[in-house]
């Protein structure tokens, strides 16, 4: 009688649209905005049609994105019962069902292909190349180690492509750079999260590949190339005369500032286990990007 009632509720839940949403993790959609980058580093193309294309195709890769999460959650939902705060998760709790994660990833991936095509046949390209790299991540590449970060910065480099496929330019090289090595640095610094957490090496097997000093290393070498890159980006004749200003060196402080503090966060406070939710609760991050933002929106309009 007991186990039927905790049937009944599991099953009346998976149906519930708090526990569905949160299996999209709309937290993560900040990620996307790295479709809007080459645009905001391009001025001169920062006309409405390309505004609404570029917002369009954040939303195209808000619903692909979570379809990717939809699918990982469900193959890893029972290695997640077994994680200190992924098993919360809607799957591994369930309080979302499989019928209905499945209703959601079809949605989703329709609104998102769809909405790539009828936006630009290479845009489309891109999209179903991510969803091709992420569903390879998904199920089996994240548990080799390196492979594992190296892919997750790929993500990152193929929003920005896509981006700029959205607006007919080419990403400069300094912000394909910039963004792989940034998005590598957190992807590091959250496998490091998880050796903190001493998570078992059946929970993700790419960990046996990983020790505290290597990932120290790591990320202190992914750091260094990361402010290296992007002082020399805002130097960069080139880059200065394309962004009509020789003032973008101001905005390098600010880069500065936020990655000491994550790296802060990483190291001391040892607690970088979710990047995005870091982002958008810590006061210093927040304080360093906006000024970051605002300084460069400035400089360029």
């Amino acid at each position: 009688m007991v186990v039927r009632n905790e049937q009944t509720t599991r099953t009346s839940a998976g149906w519930a649209p708090g526990p569905a949403i949160t299996l999209l993790r709309p937290h993560q959609w900040i990620k996307n905005a790295f479709v809007a980058a080459p645009l905001f580093f391009t001025p001169k193309l920062a006309t409405a049609e390309n505004v609404l294309f570029v917002a369009a195709g954040v939303l195209c890769f808000c619903a692909l994105s979570s379809a990717v999460y939809v699918v990982n959650d469900y193959i890893d939902r029972d290695a997640d019962r077994h994680h200190p705060t992924k098993r919360t998760r809607p799957l591994a709790a369930g309080t979302v069902s499989t019928r209905t994660a499945f209703v959601l990833l079809v949605l989703l991936l329709v609104l998102g292909l769809s909405g790539a095509a009828l936006l630009s046949p290479y845009f489309l390209a891109i999209c179903v190349g991510y969803l091709g790299l992420n569903l390879a991540y998904s199920s089996g590449l994240k548990q080799v180690s390196i492979l594992d970060v190296m892919i997750i910065a790929l993500g990152f480099v193929l929003r920005v492509e896509a981006g700029a496929a959205l607006i007919g330019t080419e990403p400069t090289v300094w912000i394909i750079v910039c963004t792989g090595l940034l998005a590598l640095f957190l992807a590091l610094a959250k496998r490091r999260d998880d050796l903190v957490k001493a998570l078992p090496g059946d929970h993700r097997r790419s960990l046996d590949g990983y020790n505290r000093s290597f990932l120290d290393a790591s990320v202190t070498i992914v750091l260094a190339a990361l402010v290296v890159s992007y002082t020399i980006y805002t130097v960069d004749p080139l880059v200065m005369r394309r962004m009509g200003s020789e003032h973008l060196y101001l905005t390098v402080p600010f880069v500065l500032a936020g990655m000491l503090r994550y790296l802060q966060i990483t190291l001391v406070e040892e607690r970088s286990g979710s990047p995005t939710r870091i982002i958008l609760s810590d006061r210093f991050m927040i304080g360093s990007v906006l000024g970051w933002v605002a300084t460069f929106g400035v400089i360029l309009y």
